[in-house]
């Protein structure tokens, strides 16, 4: 299960990041349609994601019993993320997310924000004692931040890039492994992104839907994801790539760990 949540998340998570480039609406229902149909049960999503919250919208209206629904805010105060939360359950139709999550942390300086008087951990808080949010979770591309926040903050998930990549190549900055390891120790959910990361991109040219680039033939993809799931990471999120998204998908289907 996604740690102490007990939630039996799929080993792929809908990630609402497919949004961000323009897809139309016809093929992203199709591709929505298509995950909830191979049962995928955990949706990731965030108001920076293009309109994907407004997309997703009418299919969390119909299936909201059967998903676990993970928003997050990239607000760091209080007020904003009240704002912020309100707003994306109207988008999103509905009256609860499973899991709230502060959005890409990476700055000591911004943690320390979300905890002080004022701060976004209060929004947090309050929101789960009125039964608007049922866990607490961070993403961020940065582990040793969220090794700081794990030292303050009572966490049910971190969200976090897990690749063989970063694990070939660690260093300090990227290097996952503690939080994997102190995840594991406190029970606490790990949801993996940039699972079929293969580095930056060797030039400005973008040739996929993704900030970096991506593996694409579906060999690579299982293996990627093979590697991934099999550290101490319970669902790795789909790619922002609807091509590769959906081959990721399929590819899960015939997972065995490492």
């Amino acid at each position: 299960p996604l740690g102490g949540t007990g939630h039996e998340s799929t080993l792929v998570t809908l990630g609402g990041a497919v949004f961000i480039y323009p897809i139309e609406e016809k093929t992203g229902d199709e591709f929505v349609k298509y995950a909830l149909d191979q049962g995928v049960n955990h949706i990731d999503v965030a108001p920076t994601y293009g309109d994907a919250e407004v997309r997703l919208g009418k299919w969390v209206k119909e299936y909201r019993d059967d998903v676990f629904l993970a928003c997050k805010t990239g607000k760091r105060t209080k007020l904003e993320a009240q704002e912020e939360l309100k707003r994306s359950m109207d988008r999103l139709q509905t009256d609860y997310f499973d899991l709230y999550q502060f959005h890409g942390l990476d700055d000591p300086e911004e943690l320390r924000t979300v905890m002080g008087e004022e701060g976004a951990l209060q929004a947090f808080m309050e929101a789960r004692g009125e039964g608007l949010i049922n866990h607490i979770g961070i993403t961020s591309h940065n582990p040793e931040n969220i090794m700081r926040a794990l030292e303050y903050i009572d966490l049910d998930t971190v969200l976090v890039p897990v690749n063989y990549v970063l694990h070939a190549h660690p260093k300090p900055r990227n290097d996952y492994v503690p939080v994997l390891e102190k995840a594991r120790e406190r029970n606490i959910g790990v949801i993996a992104m940039k699972s079929v990361a293969k580095g930056p991109y060797p030039t400005e040219e973008k040739t996929r839907d993704t900030w970096y680039q991506p593996f694409t033939t579906r060999e690579e993809i299982e293996e990627a994801l093979r590697f991934t799931l099999s550290q101490n990471v319970t669902t790795a999120a789909t790619s922002s790539d609807i091509e590769i998204a959906r081959m990721m998908i399929d590819s899960a289907e015939n997972f065995s760990p490492m």
